[in-house]
This record gives C-alpha cells, structure tokens and sequence, in this order.
C-alpha cells in the first residue's frame, strides 16, 4: 500500500522502513523469536483459559476465580505448566504462520496497491496458518495436555509425550488435527489481513508512516478483537478434541465436536472464554506484531 509524504520523527519511530529483500527463513526465524518472546508472558492466561474451556467449574468461577483457584491448589508456578510446550510451538506454528505471510501475499498476487485485496489478505494469512498448524500440531497438543492437568506436581513435557505415545501412538500427537488446522486458518487469516488492512487505514488517518510505532499498535490491537470473535468457536472445539480421554471418546471429528456442544450445551458455548481469549490475544497479538516489526526493521526489512 502507498504511503503519502511525511515527516518522520526519529525518536518516535522504532523500526527502520527501508526495503530490503528478506530471505525465507530470515523472516521465519524473526517470526520465531517475537513469537517465543511473548508466550512467555502470555502463558498464564492461556492455561486459565483452557481450564475454563474444558471445566464448567472453573468457567463458574470466572478468570479471577480460577486464577486464585490454580494458585491456591497448585501453586503460582502451575500457571506456567506446559509452557516449555509452548516455546516448541511457537517455534514451528507460529514463526512459519507468521513468517510466510509476506511470502503468501505475493504468490496470492499482491505485488502492487491496486491488486491488493482483503480477500487476497485473508488467503495469504490463512495460507501461512495452514502450513505452520502442520508443523505444529504436536507441539500443540502436548500443551494443551499440561495445561489442562491439575495437581501440584507439573508434568514434563518428555513424560508427557512419552504416555501420549505409549496409549495413542504417533496418531496422538495430530489429535485435532482437522479443527486446529481450521483453527490456524481462521485465526491467522483474521490476524494478518485485519493487521494490514488497519496498517493502511491508520495511516490515511494519520499521515504516519507504517513502521511507526502508533501504527502498529494500534493495528495490532484491531487485529486482536476481530480474531476473538471468529476464533473462540474453533478454540474451543479443538481444546475439547485435543484433551479428551483416550479410553472414552467423545467426539469423532470437529464437526462432530461443533454439533454435540450445540446440541448438549447451547451454541453460546462456542464462545464460552471469549474474556480469556481476547484477554490472551490482545495483547499476544499486539506484542507479536510490534516485535516482529521492530525485528524487522533492525535487519533492515521494510514493514509488513
């Protein structure tokens, strides 16, 4: 998208705009380390928000509630439970979704302003979540595993492979496969598109140009809403798909899951944690990008 003429006040702007052509896994890797970075922060909230999704108990008891409850049953530290999980994750799902986007963008065909469509956006971003929730599906699964378990004792992530393997087998591993892949496409599509497509507004807003810091905040921010509200079904399917027990199977597939919860919960349900989950996204969403782009900029790489 061009941008219109302005002055650019180097204090403010953190991240150089200078186009530059950035190799593949330059781009992956940057990917990889904002990504890393911010989970680390994030984790907590994501484990109250799977506790929410999986137990009625905890969705009764709220964020706050659930929070005291792990905190005070398990200890403050089982907030961070599966979270070595999680850097191997976002090792592989994210610093490929997020890396590939650009790349995805021009195979999809947007090389100029005038062919660059939302619709084009939306391929590209979710493209790029197909191909990282591939990768990262095992990874995926062994954290929502220790995240999901309670007690005081936290579970390793090699002891948690290992009995995932001993009952379920390498198949185990690409539980929820289908729903995480859907998930991917969804969430990262969403996130991608609505990033850039606000990028372009804010800027017409403004006159600031896209690799000011402002820019991307609140981009990222936008991002964050709209991916809540077109995730939180596909999130909750896939937590009930991945931590269902081995020995008493509940649902076949992700259609399967989407029409039991309807059936026996309500479609509301679908959306139960939306508050932990824009809560996680905001700003994971918001930390990812800037980071990514500051990243970005100090290897020389023009702003997504």
């Amino acid at each position: 998208m061009s941008l219109r003429p302005s002055k650019q006040n180097p204090s403010m702007v953190l991240a150089s705009s200078a186009a530059a052509a950035p190799g593949l896994f330059q781009q992956v890797g940057l990917a990889g380390a904002s990504a890393v970075i911010t989970v680390t922060f994030i984790h907590p909230i994501d484990v109250v928000k799977t506790r929410i999704q999986i137990s009625s108990e905890y969705a009764k008891a709220g964020m706050g509630g659930t929070v005291r409850k792990i905190a005070g049953s398990e200890g403050v530290a089982a907030l961070w439970n599966g979270v070595n999980a999680a850097w191997l994750r976002e090792s592989s799902y994210t610093s490929i979704r997020l890396g590939l986007y650009e790349p995805c963008k021009i195979a999809f065909g947007c090389t100029t302003p005038e062919n660059t469509t939302f619709l084009k956006k939306f391929s590209a971003g979710s493209a790029a979540g197909a191909l990282g929730s591939l990768a990262g599906n095992p990874f995926d699964v062994l954290k929502t595993k220790m995240m999901a378990s309670e007690g005081g004792a936290a579970n390793t992530i090699s002891g948690t492979a290992k009995e995932l393997l001993n009952k379920q087998g390498i198949a185990g591993f690409y539980r929820g496969i289908d729903s995480n892949v859907a998930r991917a496409m969804v969430l990262n599509g969403t996130k991608m598109a609505c990033y850039d497509q606000a990028k372009g507004i804010v800027v017409d807003a403004t006159g600031l140009p896209k690799s000011h810091l402002a820019v991307q905040f609140l981009s990222a921010i936008a991002a964050g809403f709209f991916m809540t509200c077109t995730v939180s079904p596909f999130d909750m399917v896939r937590t009930r798909l991945m931590n269902q027990p081995a020995d008493a199977k509940i649902y076949n597939n992700a259609l399967d899951c989407f029409a039991k919860i309807i059936k026996n919960e309500g479609p509301l349900t679908l959306w139960r944690g939306f508050l932990p989950i824009w809560s996680r996204f905001a700003p994971t969403t918001t930390i990812q990008l800037v980071i990514f782009e500051q990243l970005r900029g100090l290897a020389g790489m023009k702003s997504l």
